[in-house]
C-alpha cells in the first residue's frame, strides 16, 4: 500500500505557475491569463474544460500568486445561503477569490445571487464547468465574466505528468519503475490528468511492495478493468448510454428511454445534459411530425435549470415518455443537411434580381426587386415565383415525412408547388 493516504493527483497538485503543465495558450510566456496574474488584474472568469485539466488547481494558484483570500464552494452541495455567508465576510485590499466548482449546477436563482457581488467587484468569481457556458450560465452573469477554455491534455503533456510523478512524488521516486509502453495509460486517461495519475498509482500499487517493477500495457489494462467504474461521465460508457437513450426515444420505446435515463441519473449525470439532448432529439427526430415536442423539450430544459435535482427527474421522465411516444420525422434534419451541402457547392450563384433588397434609387434602376410578387397582394397570400438561384430552380430540399402532420403539410405544398410535390 502507498504510505500516503492522499491521492497521487492531490499530492502532485502544482503550487506555482511554472509547475503547471498544459494550457500554453493561456499560461505560456505570452498567455493572456499569465499576464493578468502577473499584473494582479485577474477578472471574474469561467474556466470551461473537460474533467482533470486543472481548473481547481488553476484557481488555487491564482489566489496564491495574487495573495488573495480564497473561498471554495461546490455547486453540488451549496446554495444561496452559503453564497451569502461568503459574500458577507470582510475582504482585504483586493477582493477575495470565490471559486465555485461545477457552477453549471447552480439554478437561475443561485446564479442571480452572484450578480451584484461580481458587478461591484466585491469578489472575483472563478467558476469551473465542464458544460458549455452559453447553455448553462445566465447571460447576465456570463457577460460579467471572461470565459477561458481549457483543453484536454495532449500526449506530450500526459507523459510530462507521468515523468513528474515518478521524479517528484516522495513515494514513487523511491521505486525503480520502467514502462514498456505508455499507450494504455494515455488511452485510458482520455486526456484527464487526474484520472491518469490515479490510474498510475493503482498500477504501481498492484505490483505489491517491490522496489523494481516493469509495467506493460496489458498490466495497466488489467488493473483499469478492475477499478474503473462502469459509468464515467467523460468516458466511453457515458457515450454508450446516452446513445442507447437517444436511440430508445427515436425507436418509440418509452421503457428503454426511462431505463437508460435512470442509469444516467443514478450515476450522477448532470440533468441539464439529459434535457439538452432531448431538445436536440425533439427537432432532429420528431420535427414537424409533432411541433409541440420541441416546445415540451425546451420547457423541460428550463424547468430543470430552475428546479434542480431530485425533483427535476419527474419532468425529465415525463418529457422522455412524450418524445418516445410522438410520431417521428427527420425531414427537417435531412433538408438542412442537403441544403448545406448544396450551399457549399453553389456559393458563387447570385441572388435573383427580383429577390434582392433595393434600398437605394440606383439599385431600383438596375432591377433590384423588380417583378417581385408580394405574397399578401394575391389570393390565399401566395404568388408562384422562383425563390432559388436560377441554376437551382426546381431543386427540392424538404420532403415531408409519412405522418399525419406532415401529410397535411404535403397537401399544402402540392397545391402551391404541384411540379415539385406529388400526393
Amino acid at each position: 500500500m502507498s504510505p500516503i493516504a492522499t491521492p497521487l493527483a492531490e499530492r502532485l497538485r502544482p503550487r506555482i505557475l511554472d509547475d503547471y503543465i498544459g494550457q500554453e495558450k493561456l499560461l505560456g510566456k505570452n498567455g493572456s491569463l499569465r499576464r493578468a496574474i502577473l499584473q494582479n488584474t485577474i477578472p471574474s472568469m469561467i474556466l470551461w474544460g473537460p474533467p482533470g485539466v486543472g481548473k481547481t488547481t488553476l484557481a488555487l494558484m491564482l489566489a496564491d500568486a495574487t495573495k488573495r483570500q480564497f473561498y471554495n464552494l461546490s455547486a453540488i452541495n451549496s446554495g444561496v445561503k452559503e453564497l451569502r455567508e461568503v459574500l458577507a465576510r470582510p475582504s482585504g485590499l483586493f477582493p477575495p477569490i470565490l471559486f465555485i466548482d461545477e457552477i453549471h449546477r447552480y439554478n437561475k436563482n443561485q446564479q442571480d445571487a452572484l450578480l451584484g457581488a461580481v458587478e461591484k467587484g466585491q469578489v472575483t468569481l472563478i467558476g469551473a464547468t465542464t458544460e458549455n457556458p452559453s447553455f448553462e450560465i445566465n447571460s447576465a452573469l456570463l457577460s460579467r465574466c471572461q470565459v477561458y477554455i481549457l483543453e484536454a491534455f495532449g500526449e506530450d503533456e500526459l507523459k510530462a505528468l507521468i515523468e513528474r510523478a515518478l521524479t517528484k512524488d516522495e513515494w514513487l521516486k523511491q521505486k525503480k519503475i520502467t514502462f514498456t509502453s505508455y499507450d494504455a495509460l494515455l488511452r485510458l486517461s482520455g486526456g484527464d490528468g487526474r484520472k491518469l495519475l490515479n490510474l498510475l498509482e493503482l498500477v504501481v500499487l498492484g505490483k505489491g511492495d517491490v522496489e523494481e517493477m516493469e509495467i506493460s500495457d496489458d498490466w495497466v489494462t488489467e488493473v483499469a478493468q478492475q477499478n474503473i467504474a462502469r459509468y464515467d461521465k467523460s468516458g466511453e460508457q457515458h457515450y454508450d448510454i446516452i446513445s442507447a437513450f437517444i436511440k430508445s426515444l427515436r425507436g418509440s420505446d418509452p421503457n428503454g428511454a426511462v431505463y437508460w435515463m435512470a442509469r444516467m441519473i443514478v450515476a450522477g449525470e448532470d440533468p441539464s445534459f439529459i434535457a439538452r439532448r432531448m431538445l436536440i432529439m425533439a427537432s432532429e427526430d420528431i420535427g414537424n411530425a409533432n411541433p409541440t415536442a420541441m416546445i415540451m423539450a425546451n420547457a423541460c430544459m428550463q424547468a430543470v435549470n430552475v428546479i434542480g435535482y431530485p425533483e427535476c427527474r419527474i419532468i425529465l421522465s415525463q418529457v422522455a415518455i412524450y418524445l418516445a411516444t410522438s410520431p417521428k420525422s427527420n425531414a427537417s434534419y435531412l433538408a438542412i443537411a442537403d441544403a448545406i451541402e448544396a450551399a457549399k457547392n453553389t456559393a458563387h450563384l447570385p441572388v435573383p434580381l427580383h429577390l434582392r433588397n433595393a434600398p437605394t434609387k440606383l439599385m431600383k434602376q438596375i432591377g433590384y426587386g423588380k417583378e417581385y410578387k408580394y405574397s399578401h397582394d394575391f389570393p390565399g397570400n401566395f404568388a408562384k415565383q422562383n425563390f432559388l438561384p436560377d441554376d437551382l430552380k426546381g431543386k427540392k430540399f424538404f420532403e415531408p415525412g409519412v405522418n399525419a402532420r406532415e401529410e397535411e403539410i404535403r397537401r399544402k405544398l402540392q397545391q402551391w408547388w404541384p411540379d415539385w410535390y406529388e400526393y
